[in-house]
């Protein structure tokens, strides 16, 4: 009776899995492209522009930088999830570069966040001594090329590693992961000063998510218990 009971709250569990992935996927794509959006249309895509941005518009980007921390914890939610639901099925080496490459792509994502943050703080206490100083150019270039150049590959090797997993595993269709091949190298062989690239990322993990949710309701609820993945590699 024990063992019944174990199994069937196993299966309700596994049930409630894609669904609790799709929604923290959602989360972090919404919150993602919403503070890329308020970042890119307030400040310059160029590291050594002259800070008319905190004049005009640090608010704007105090607020976009304030959702990096809640995009940051759905995406480990989202991560989390996955690997879940990978389970046995899991390839070690791919499941290894899948987990490196999301937590160091979040890394880079709240060091360039923090830096920006200290950016703003500085400005409101000496707003004239910062912008003529070499510290504001350093600390404009460093959030850069965080971002720009190393979060942005990270977010590549980890749409190559899902991408490669969910082929193995039919976590998610194949047409997906195609896709996120074909993303992955746009963000590879993408030159810094391309201003929305990051954008690619979050919306290809939103297209997974919404994917995600509409097989687990078009799914039977015990279809969860037959396969490994998501789906029957659709």
């Amino acid at each position: 009776m024990t063992n019944l009971k174990q199994e069937l709250n196993l299966i309700h569990a596994r049930g409630r899995t894609p669904r609790a992935a799709a929604i923290a996927g959602i989360i972090f794509s919404v919150l993602m492209i919403s503070g890329l959006l308020l970042i890119r249309l307030s400040v310059r895509a160029d590291p050594l522009e002259a800070g008319t941005w905190l004049r005009t518009s640090s608010s704007t980007v105090a607020l976009a930088l304030n959702l990096v921390p809640f995009a940051g914890i759905a995406f480990l939610w989202f991560i989390g999830v996955l690997r879940d639901r990978l389970g046995e099925f899991e390839d070690r080496f791919f499941a290894t570069v899948f987990l490196g490459s999301g937590l160091l792509f979040l890394a880079m994502l709240f060091a360039s966040a923090a830096v920006a943050g200290g950016i703003i703080v500085a400005y409101g206490a000496r707003p004239e001594g910062l912008l003529e100083s070499g510290t504001f150019t350093f600390a404009r270039a460093v959030t850069y090329e965080i971002m720009n150049l190393y979060a942005v590959k990270m977010a590549a090797v980890f749409m190559i590693s899902l991408s490669t997993l969910s082929i193995r595993t039919g976590v998610i269709a194949r047409w997906i992961a195609l896709l996120g091949y074909a993303f992955a190298l746009i963000l590879l062989l993408s030159g810094r000063y391309i201003e929305w690239i990051l954008l690619v990322f979050p919306l290809w993990v939103l297209l997974i998510s919404i994917y995600i949710l509409m097989v687990d309701f078009r799914r039977p609820a015990q279809a969860g218990t037959t396969s490994p993945g998501f789906n029957s590699r659709r």
